[in-house]
């Protein structure tokens, strides 16, 4: 099952900036808070999609 094929109650999405700030934040290798960004978050919810497989049964 992929998480595009739910059954569930469609909800309504809004689209935000690629560049707002989504509440978090991390700190880099010197030592600076990094603000992380939708961009950031769909970025990596790409890459997650392209390697995800479903599990080797038992």
């Amino acid at each position: 099952m992929s998480l595009k094929d739910s059954n569930s109650t469609p909800q309504r999405l809004v689209p935000l900036q690629p560049q707002h700030a989504v509440g978090g934040s991390f700190i880099d290798a010197q030592g600076r808070e990094v603000p992380i960004t939708e961009g950031m978050i769909q970025r990596a919810c790409r890459e997650l999609e392209k390697h995800w497989s479903l599990p080797k049964q038992a």
